[in-house]
């Protein structure tokens, strides 16, 4: 595993868990755990923003590790692919 695809999972980790945390300022009533959560929430989005960057650095250094988009290009082109033929079912 490179250390591109090492940060951008970890990258995807902390956009989840500071998701969980806005979740978990919705759903509780207690003001204290609310304003908890959201800060969670707060902290977290700057990590992921400064990871972000990070990633996008590194990766225009060392173009080996754009693992995200080599990771997409396949999945995009299953994606189209099925739309494409989605659409020509309907014309049918």
């Amino acid at each position: 595993m490179t250390i591109g695809t090492k940060m951008h999972q970890t990258l995807a980790t902390l956009e989840s868990a500071a998701a969980n945390m806005k979740s978990f300022a919705l759903d509780t009533e207690d003001k204290t755990a609310k304003q908890m959560f959201a800060q969670y929430a707060q902290q977290l989005e700057s990590i992921c923003q400064g990871m972000s960057a990070r990633c996008d650095y590194i990766e225009q250094q060392e173009p080996q590790y754009k693992v995200f988009n080599q990771a997409m290009q396949p999945q995009q082109q299953q994606q189209n692919n099925q739309q494409k033929n989605a659409v020509k079912t309907r014309l049918q």
